[in-house]
């Protein structure tokens, strides 16, 4: 509890928490598969860090009224506004514009791996794109 993290903050840990685990299972599966060439593992690599960033600090964007009771049940449990999201971070409006950019990054990094890479693609929309 204390200070509410900064947005390099927010990107440092959710790139070492969930989005570690994004990167790992990215990389597994480029590694193991016949058909992944040696040169695109950078671009899976930045693929995978945009994903998992979308996944673990704006996963309340496409959320807002989970993102309103959160936010009342946090500061019912004494966390007060410290969360550590985008959302809190930049508001909403900038957090969702945050996630289409790395959608867009994410998808970009994968153009040259055709369609092996389309349940990727796929994944970075659903991430983003999701409505509950």
């Amino acid at each position: 509890m204390g200070q509410a993290l900064s947005v390099p903050e927010l990107e440092y840990m959710h790139i070492h928490k969930t989005g570690a685990l994004i990167r790992a299972s990215v990389a597994l599966g480029a590694r193991c598969s016949a058909r992944s060439p040696r040169d695109s593992f950078a671009r899976l690599d930045h693929y995978a860090k945009c994903v998992g960033l979308c996944f673990s600090g704006g996963r309340r964007c496409s959320r807002p009224g989970v993102f309103d009771r959160d936010t009342r049940q946090d500061r019912r449990q004494g966390r007060g506004e410290q969360q550590a999201t985008y959302v809190s971070a930049l508001g909403l409006a900038r957090a969702k514009a945050l996630a289409e950019e790395l959608r867009e990054e994410a998808q970009a990094a994968l153009t040259e791996l055709r369609g092996g890479a389309r349940r990727l693609a796929e994944l970075a929309d659903f991430i983003v794109l999701r409505k509950f």
